[in-house]
C-alpha cells in the first residue's frame, strides 16, 4: 500500500508532517473527550507543543464497523493532540454510519465552542451545509479520511486511488493464467462516499482489459451483510464454475464476501482493504488474497498536527500539507495524501506485525494456528 515502521516513519516525514521528533459508545450520544495540552508560545515551542490554551476540537468519526475508528484513528488522534496542545479539550463524536445524527453532532460541537473539527463524514454532500455552518462561524474543518464537500479548510488521508489500483494489480496478479477462463465480480463500497469512488477508478484502472466483470455492485453504508448478498447473486448470474476472482473494497465487505465464496465452494483471489485483524486472518488461512494496509499512526499524527496548527491559527505550510485537491462541490484544499502498503501472506511480519498493529498471538488464534506454521508466523 512492504515496509517496516521506520520506512513509513521516513516516508510521512517528507510527505506529511516531519514526523521526526516525536514520531461507541452510542451513537445517540457524544462523549467529550478529558482536556489534554499545551504550552509555549505561538508556533511550536522547544517542547513540540503548541500554545492553543484550553481551545475545544471537535473528533467526529463516521462509524464503528470497521474496527479501525475506535482501535486507532480515535485513541491516536487523541493521544498526539494532548502531546502537542496539553490544554487542549476534545470533544468526540460517532455517527454509526447516520449522516442526520452526525449533521446534529456539528451542531453540538459549535455550541460548545469548539474551534477545530476533525471530520471523517459518513455522507461527502450531505455534510455540506455543516461545514458551510461551521466556515461561518469561524471554525476550521479538517476532512479526515474522507474528502467532505463544502469550504474545507485541509484534508488528510491515503492516495485513495492509488489504494483501488493496487488492490486491482494484486487481483490481476493473482487471477493469472485464468483470467480468460471465466469472471470476477465487484463489491464496491457506499456511493456516497467518495473514497470509494477513487477505490473503485483505481480499481478499474489495473482491472480493465486484463479481467472480464460479470457483475459490480455498490454497497450502501459498506455493509457487510448486504456484500455477501451481492456476492451471492453474483455467484449465481456468472455461474460458480465460470468465477476466477472476487474483488472487495474492504476487509469487512470481504467477510461477507469471502461467505458467499465458501458456501458455492469456491477458493478465488479475494481483495481487501484496512488490515482488520479478521482480513489478516483470511489472508493467512488462504480464504482471502491480500488487504491494504493504511498506516494510521502517520495520518492521525497528520490530522493532529494540522489541527493544531488551525487551532493556533497557523498557516499549514508545505510541510503540513504538501499538495492540494479540489472536493466535490469545487473547493480547492490544502491536503496531505500518504502512501499506502500492499500486505499479503509474504509480508504479514514485516508490516501489520513490525509495526505492532497486532501480535503474532492477537493473529494466530487456536483456529488459525496451523495455518500461521505454514505461512512462518509461529
Amino acid at each position: 500500500m512492504s515496509i517496516g515502521l521506520r520506512r513509513i516513519l521516513a516516508v510521512a516525514a517528507v510527505v506529511s508532517l516531519g514526523l521526526g521528533a516525536a514520531s461507541c459508545g452510542s451513537a445517540k450520544q457524544a462523549s467529550s473527550g478529558g482536556g489534554s495540552s499545551g504550552s509555549a508560545a505561538a508556533g511550536a515551542g522547544a517542547s513540540g507543543t503548541v500554545a492553543v490554551g484550553a481551545v475545544r476540537i471537535g473528533l467526529l468519526l463516521p462509524e464503528t464497523k470497521t474496527t479501525r475508528y475506535e482501535q486507532f484513528d480515535r485513541p491516536l488522534i487523541e493521544q498526539r493532540i494532548k502531546q502537542l496542545a496539553p490544554e487542549a479539550q476534545i470533544d468526540y463524536y460517532n455517527a454509526n454510519q447516520d449522516a442526520t445524527l452526525q449533521q446534529t453532532q456539528v451542531d453540538t460541537a459549535l455550541t460548545k465552542g469548539d474551534k477545530v473539527l476533525i471530520l471523517d463524514a459518513v455522507d461527502a454532500k450531505s455534510i455540506q451545509s455543516s461545514v458551510q455552518k461551521a466556515h461561518d462561524a469561524g471554525v476550521k474543518v479538517l476532512a479526515y479520511d474522507r474528502l467532505a464537500q463544502g469550504p474545507v479548510d485541509a484534508y488528510v488521508s491515503f492516495d485513495n486511488h492509488k489504494v483501488g489500483e493496487l488492490q486491482g494489480q494484486a487481483l490481476v496478479a493473482a487471477v493469472g493464467g485464468k483470467a480468460g477462463a471465466g469472471e470476477i465480480f465487484m463489491i464496491n463500497g457506499s456511493p456516497t462516499d467518495p473514497n470509494a469512488a477513487d477505490f473503485k477508478a483505481g480499481a478499474h484502472s489495473a482491472i480493465d482489459g486484463k479481467l472480464k466483470i460479470g457483475k459490480e455492485y455498490d454497497t450502501p453504508q459498506w455493509d457487510p451483510n448486504t456484500a455477501n448478498q451481492e456476492a451471492a447473486a453474483a455467484i449465481t448470474a456468472i455461474g460458480a464454475a465460470n468465477v476466477v476472482g472476487a474483488y472487495s473494497a474492504n476487509d469487512g465487505m470481504a467477510a461477507g464476501v469471502a461467505t458467499a465464496l465458501k458456501a458455492a465452494g469456491l477458493s478465488v483471489p479475494l481483495t481487501g482493504q484496512d488490515a482488520q485483524i479478521d482480513g489478516i486472518q483470511r489472508i493467512v488461512a488462504g480464504t482471502q488474497t491480500m488487504t491494504i494496509y493504511k498506516p494510521f499512526k502517520p495520518e492521525a499524527d497528520a490530522a493532529a498536527r494540522m489541527a493544531v496548527a488551525l487551532a493556533a491559527g497557523q498557516a499549514l505550510d508545505s510541510t503540513l500539507a504538501p499538495t492540494t485537491v479540489t472536493n466535490g462541490s469545487g473547493n480547492k484544499v490544502p491536503a496531505n495524501l500518504i502512501t499506502p502498503v500492499v500486505v499479503d501472506k509474504n509480508n504479514i511480519k514485516t508490516t501489520v506485525v513490525q509495526d505492532g498493529l497486532y501480535t503474532v498471538a492477537q493473529i494466530c488464534t487456536p483456529d488459525f494456528a496451523d495455518a500461521c506454521k505454514s505461512a512462518g508466523l509461529q
